[in-house]
Formats: C-alpha cells, sequence, structure tokens
C-alpha cells in the first residue's frame, strides 16, 4: 500500500507500506508497520494520523519509488503526478487515483524491532463507485490490485473461492 502522512505543519509525503492489515472489524482498526529511520515515521508520530492508499496495476511504478526515494529529498506527489485530495477526519490528503482510501487515527504504537506497528482505528473508507456493485460491495478484482512479496509485484490472479465454500454442501444436479 501506499501511506500518506503529514506533519503538524502541513508537509506531506507518500510511504510505500508492505506490511499493512485489518486487525478488528468491530470497531475497524489497522496497522501498518514502519521503520523509526523512515521520513514519514516522524510525521506519523507527531500527528497521530495516516491514510493507507491501496495500489493498483496503474500505480505500481508509483508504488515502487515512493518507497525506494526519500520525502527528505523529493516531492512524490508532483514527480509520480499524483493527485492530493482532501480527506474527511484527518488532515493527511487521500491519493486520488487509488480506488480505496482509509483515513486512519493512530491508537498505539507498538516497538517491535526494526518496525514500529501503527494501530490505528479507521474513521473513514473512500472506495471509486465504479468498482462496487449494486449491493454496495467492493469489487477489488476490477481495481487489478497490486500485492508485493519478497521483493517483487505482482497482479492479482482469479478469484478461487469465498469464505466457508471449503465446507459447503455441494448442491445436487436435478434431471426433470
Amino acid at each position: 500500500v501506499m501511506v500518506t502522512a503529514a506533519d503538524s505543519k502541513g508537509k506531506d509525503n507518500i510511504i510505500t507500506v508492505a506490511w499493512a492489515g485489518t486487525v478488528c472489524t468491530n470497531p475497524p482498526m489497522v496497522s501498518i508497520s514502519v521503520r523509526p529511520e523512515r521520513f514519514s515515521y516522524k510525521m506519523i508520530k507527531e500527528t497521530g494520523e495516516f491514510v493507507i492508499n491501496l495500489t493498483t496495476e496503474k500505480l505500481a511504478f508509483a508504488t515502487d519509488y515512493c518507497g525506494v526515494k526519500s520525502g527528505r529529498d523529493v516531492d512524490k506527489f508532483e514527480k509520480m503526478h499524483l493527485t492530493r485530495q482532501k480527506a474527511k477526519f484527518v488532515k493527511v490528503p487521500l491519493i486520488a487515483e487509488s480506488p480505496v482510501c482509509i483515513e486512519c487515527k493512530v491508537l498505539k504504537v507498538e516497538k517491535l524491532g526494526s518496525h514500529h506497528l501503527f494501530l490505528a482505528e479507521v474513521l473513514a473508507v473512500h472506495a471509486e463507485e465504479r468498482y462496487m456493485d449494486k449491493n454496495g460491495k467492493f469489487q477489488l478484482s476490477k481495481a487489478n490490485p497490486l500485492v508485493y512479496s519478497h521483493g517483487e509485484y505482482y497482479s492479482l490472479g482469479k478469484k478461487l473461492g469465498k469464505f466457508g465454500y471449503s465446507v459447503q454442501k455441494k448442491v445436487k444436479n436435478q434431471r426433470r
């Protein structure tokens, strides 16, 4: 994911984070793990806010760039031609090109070793309408999400099943 952060003066940055995820449904909570020496780490610690911006195949180059270039040296929004979008609850910008942006407020920081885990409450979720079905469900596959594993980027493949499919009763074919 690309995480946006800003300091108390409004200077913002984008950091690519490999370790991010949902940790609780009710209340909705997420976590990200960031090395303390990263430029955005101070921003998140100072303001207690960040936005998780999901990445896509179209954002692959920007995702990689934002992970290897420091915000100390370059404005990543400008360099990658990304659009800052105003958030509803936090002072951190969303990335308009991201299909899903999750506004977060830090609840706790756990010092784990090389990385510190930011445990955060989800304040708002913004999803592009074009990826929503008629029932309000986000259609992840249509967004062409990007996945990172062991230094390599991948696009997601086909749907393999749904929750509980391994124990679902099989429907017998009925003949007329």
